[in-house]
């Protein structure tokens, strides 16, 4: 391999290797500018709809709760509601947005504690209530189930309940988004790296990486033909972002893909973890919730909104969960991230705690979905579409065993 021919590559590398890094400082700093300081929980009072565009792919049945942490000034303590019978989810994840804590429902059955935080050079007394993150930074996302309208009060009790208290520490500044151009975006993604070191197990990948120097990253010592094979190699990293953003990957089965079981616990498999940073940034764990992917009849597996479709399950075929359901549509960017689109009934997901909705005599159920009503008598199982593409994603939370290992799966979405 050429010099020019290793640069380019480890320039790919780097790209694909720091995107979540990257994405989440981006995350990072559009919280501190609607007045989320550092170290304190900032309370989203209502559900996400279209006018949402701060992370990809958000829910419509949850309140959350974010917090960007800084460790290196020592602990944080956070301190959690009880939650009952509710569906609560507290996920902690590191720089490099693996998920490496997840406190709620599944884990802590609802009750309420404090927990302490620690950085990955801080010493602390192990305990059951003691965190310890990979890295100085953390993004803490909280989930609180809303079961309708009239629940919204009790879901803002317990969302009151969560808090964090630790020291204060000044804002981390801006870095470069994903689109910079290549000295921005690698001057960030280094200093990103400092702060947050790597692990020893990604030794290999930073050796791939070593020919841009990003220890000591200083762009002006590149030749032009250097910097036109980073910027070449950058690029490349790029456009694997944009064609493999997504929760799942590319193999459907009978209609659906489905979460690889690394999801959030990525290890070593950066493509993976680049993809979800893009398509599905803070994606929680397959046995916290599944997120599957409806295939459609447009590239990029969208569906064509001019169409009317349906989703039918036999009385038979429940979605095998131990909390809720929800099929969520979105609008696709040209970059691989999804938001919900406007519509007449600001319907944005439907669920199993859809208000009216009604399941056939059998006891099946059909749920429509396309931009024009299905009629008045079917209007409540209706998910409203743009007349432009459109993406479909079903959320499954608490998934029982059969759904986690593919003995149930779900039906295909078919034309109306």
């Amino acid at each position: 391999m050429s010099d020019l021919e290793a640069l380019r590559e480890a320039a790919r590398t780097a790209y694909v290797f720091t995107l979540p890094l990257i994405e989440i400082a981006t995350t990072r700093g559009r919280g501190l500018a609607v007045g989320s300081p550092m170290n304190t929980f900032g309370h989203m009072r209502n559900l996400a709809d279209h006018t949402a565009r701060k992370v990809t792919t958000p829910n419509n049945d949850t309140f959350y709760s974010t917090a960007q942490v800084d460790l290196s000034a020592g602990p944080v303590t956070l301190t959690l509601p009880p939650s009952g019978e509710r569906y609560l989810s507290v996920q902690f994840m590191d720089a490099y947005s693996n998920t490496f804590a997840l406190l709620g429902t599944r884990t802590t059955g609802g009750e309420g504690g404090t927990y302490t935080l620690v950085g990955p050079g801080e010493a602390a007394e192990p305990g059951p209530r003691v965190l310890r993150s990979p890295t100085r930074h953390v993004w803490v996302l909280a989930r609180i189930l809303v079961t309708g309208p009239e629940d919204a009060p009790a879901a803002k009790a317990v969302q009151t309940g969560l808090s964090m208290q630790g020291p204060s520490v000044p804002d981390p500044g801006a870095f470069a988004s994903r689109g910079a151009d290549w000295k921005a975006y690698l001057a960030s993604a280094a200093e990103l790296m400092r702060l947050n070191p790597p692990l020893a197990t990604d030794g290999q990948v930073l050796r791939r990486m070593a020919p841009l120097g990003l220890e000591a990253f200083d762009p002006d010592r590149f030749t032009p033909a250097e910097a036109e094979a980073i910027a070449e190699g950058l690029e490349a990293g790029r456009r694997f972002g944009r064609a493999s953003a997504g929760l799942t990957g590319p193999n459907f089965i009978d209609g659906w893909s489905y979460p690889d079981a690394r999801l959030g616990n990525f290890g070593q498999n950066y493509a993976l973890r680049a993809a979800v940073a893009v398509g599905g940034l803070a994606a929680l764990p397959p046995e916290e919730a599944m997120y599957m992917r409806a295939e459609g009849d447009l590239p990029r597996a969208l569906f064509d909104g001019g169409r009317a479709w349906r989703l039918h399950f036999p009385a038979d075929r429940r979605i095998p969960v131990d909390s809720f359901w929800s099929l969520s549509l979105y609008e696709a960017t040209e970059d691989g991230q999804f938001f919900f689109t406007r519509n007449d009934l600001n319907r944005f997901a439907i669920g199993d705690r859809t208000p009216g909705l009604a399941y056939n005599p059998d006891g099946s159920l059909d749920l429509w979905i396309g931009a024009v009503s299905p009629g008045a008598e079917r209007e409540s199982n209706w998910l409203p579409a743009p007349e432009g593409p459109f993406a479909l994603f079903m959320r499954a939370y608490l998934p029982r065993p059969e759904l986690l290992d593919g003995r149930w799966r779900l039906p295909p979405v078919e034309l109306a």
